[in-house]
């Protein structure tokens, strides 16, 4: 394996402090129970919180257990270890809750009033349309 130049090295510290003031990491973390959300504080100033019921890992823990989040990795990523849970912040904000396969079995899973008369609409007109053998 070739060695890193002093140039190379220069580069890489340059891209990782470019990287830290401009990439979304978390100052803090902690579990608001009377909200029944994960509160996020950013770096940046900003706040972000979910419901741990969308986390993978989360669905189905108590409150005590998350209340022991931690913060990962230069602010990068949240983890409960109790849960064997780890979170990453640029995912959460980009509303990714989960790897592919949890976020692919809950996607359509949302209910709203406007998907809910389509169905209604849809049931009264015979259900879903059948697909052609095309």
């Amino acid at each position: 394996m070739a060695e890193l130049t002093d140039a190379e090295i220069d580069a890489a510290t340059g891209r990782g402090k470019n990287a830290r003031s401009l990439e979304p990491r978390a100052a803090a973390a902690r579990y608001d129970r009377e909200a029944g959300r994960i509160v996020v504080e950013l770096t940046n100033g900003c706040t972000f919180a979910f419901p741990p019921a969308l986390a993978q890992g989360l669905e189905q823990a108590t409150a005590i257990e998350l209340a022991q989040v931690e913060i990962l990795g230069a602010g990068y990523g949240l983890h409960w270890e109790a849960l064997d849970a780890d979170l990453s912040i640029p995912g959460l904000l980009s509303g990714i809750f989960g790897t592919k396969a949890y976020m692919a079995r809950h996607a359509g899973q949302a209910t709203s009033p406007a998907k809910a008369a389509a169905a209604r609409s849809n049931g009264a007109k015979g259900g879903r349309p059948r697909k052609s053998a095309g």
